[in-house]
């Protein structure tokens, strides 16, 4: 269904498409599989939305945005013969109510995306990555799989976060933080473990985080630190390596709160 729809003319919308009232195609948008969309959302030239996907109202996407994009594995049982296409048994990918979705961002199958969560451009979301409410992931910034990112978090600029990260509400991570998950930098066998942030943590700019590090609620990660060990709640840490030089004050506040 195409209820109210402006579809220009060289964009392909298969028949299996669910689109809500008054979406609208720029040129070269290409829409297949199980979809559905809500109200008013905007596809902007070249987009590429690959089913089965939920869509929210009012989502825009940006010049050459990829939805559903296959995983590895899926692309392997292709490249094996297994599977008529890397698109084969794709798990649903959920897109919230208003997101922003900014040029040439690519999201892979099967992440859930909450309301409001807004990107930069170029950013990658591999499969299997939950986002929360209100998130903002910024321009250049990469989540592997199988990551957990909560509510009113504010990812800046060219972050990495690898596989199997626990990230909590209101958390704050600065420009070029860099997340790890594997303690031997593939020297010996090792299972991938990424950091878990707590609530209210906040990470400076340009800060590693060392594999399986937990950083308590609240704390504060200096710019520049190289995080080695767990962190307890509302500590201060910079440094390298990281060290523990004070509390956060009471009249700190926790951010985006």
């Amino acid at each position: 269904m195409k209820l109210n729809s402006k579809i220009h003319p060289s964009s392909i919308i298969e028949g299996t498409v669910n689109l809500g009232e008054g979406n609208i195609m720029e040129p070269f948008v290409f829409i297949r599989g199980d979809i559905r969309t809500g109200k008013r959302c905007y596809f902007s030239t070249g987009c590429n939305i690959q089913g089965p996907a939920r869509i929210g109202s009012s989502v825009f996407f940006g010049e050459r945005t990829s939805v559903g994009f296959p995983s590895q594995r899926q692309i392997i049982q292709f490249q094996e013969g297994k599977a008529e296409s890397p698109w084969t048994d794709s798990t649903t990918t959920k897109i919230g109510n208003r997101c922003i979705i900014r040029t040439e961002s690519v999201i892979y199958a099967g992440s859930q995306i909450g309301d409001n969560v807004r990107t930069g451009h170029n950013t990658l979301i591999r499969e299997q990555v939950t986002i929360g409410d209100n998130t903002l992931v910024g321009t250049g910034v990469v989540i592997d799989g199988n990551t957990s990112v909560g509510k009113n978090v504010s990812i800046q600029t060219n972050v990495y976060i690898p596989w199997q990260t626990m990230i909590e509400d209101h958390v704050f991570l600065g420009p070029n933080c860099i997340l790890t998950n594997d303690k031997y930098v593939m020297r010996k066998d090792y299972e991938l473990k990424g950091p878990i942030l707590r609530k209210g943590v906040s990470v400076g700019a340009g800060a590693v985080i060392l594999p399986a590090i937990e950083i308590g609620p609240e704390a504060v990660i200096g710019a520049g630190a190289v995080v080695t060990k767990n962190v307890p709640p509302k500590a201060i840490v910079y440094g390298v390596p990281g060290r523990i030089h004070s509390s956060v004050p009471d009249s700190w506040k926790i951010p985006m709160e």
